[in-house]
């Protein structure tokens, strides 16, 4: 029904391309080209977002020349929600055509060598959340059991590498730890995470890309650094959700050329 419904509104777009945006990330929007926007409210068994920097709704127009679909604002498991619900929007832009997901989040770093503003393609990740996909395996959509080998597509990291040269800009590469949240990590745990493999902590972005691959769509992430996190006990480092969507939101014009450019190449 949400398929339907969005494909009424645009007349039956069939967008190359879906791009979900994080915290502070929703400017990206504002550089889709004839854009129809679809509010999450109006939409037939989706959610809405309660999370700071979410505006909630779907894009529909273009961007780097090809038809896309931005998510503006996303569903977080701390809101409550479902893991159906969460991963929705995925589902949705795949039955509507997309064979590409472009997701997209705010995240601190526990890399020490990481600065904030720092633009972080996501070459793996550490989950945990629990698998969106537990319980009657939808097969209309992908196998039972899925492989996340390669979850993060290598192609389209080349790409992003290039585009990114082109730009003048410098990118890195790390793993995204995804925890349920809300709360923010503890020194302890931010210690932990770092020495199991993590570059970046978040609480989004995993359910998203594992339906996504399960949908059989290639997968593009990235993470915007807004804080660094706290490995220290200390007062003067508290974690604050509000500097997190401004520093998303200095770094978004970044991310949205390099996007817009790694789109065009589809």
């Amino acid at each position: 029904m949400a398929a339907d419904y969005v494909r009424q509104q645009t007349g039956g777009c069939i967008p190359e391309a879906g791009i979900v945006l994080g915290s502070g990330l929703g400017r990206l929007a504002d550089q889709i080209e004839n854009p129809v926007v679809i509010p999450y409210k109006d939409i037939p068994g989706f959610p809405v977002s309660t999370a700071i920097g979410h505006k909630g709704n779907f894009i529909v127009g273009k961007l780097g020349g090809k038809d896309v679909i931005a998510m503006q604002g996303r569903f977080h498991y701390y809101e409550g929600y479902p893991m159906e619900l969460v991963t929705i929007g995925v589902r949705t832009m795949a039955i509507l055509g997309a064979k590409v997901l472009f997701v997209s989040n705010a995240a601190g770093a526990c890399n020490p060598d990481f600065r904030i503003g720092d633009l972080v393609v996501i070459r793996d990740h550490i989950s945990l959340f629990p698998n969106p996909l537990i319980g009657p395996n939808m097969d209309d959509f992908g196998p039972r059991f899925l492989d996340m080998t390669c979850a993060y597509d290598l192609d389209l990291q080349q790409v992003a590498e290039e585009c990114a040269a082109a730009m003048g800009i410098s990118l890195r590469k790390g793993v995204y730890l995804g925890s349920t949240g809300p709360t923010y990590e503890t020194p302890a745990e931010v210690r932990f995470y770092r020495q199991v493999g993590a570059d970046l902590l978040g609480m989004s972005t995993i359910p998203e890309v594992i339906v996504a691959r399960h949908c059989g769509l290639r997968v593009f992430g990235m993470s915007v650094v807004t804080n660094c996190a706290n490995f220290e006990n200390r007062t003067d480092t508290l974690n604050d959700g509000d500097d997190v969507v401004q520093q998303a939101d200095a770094a978004a014009l970044k991310m949205t050329e390099l996007f817009s450019r790694i789109i065009a190449t589809l």
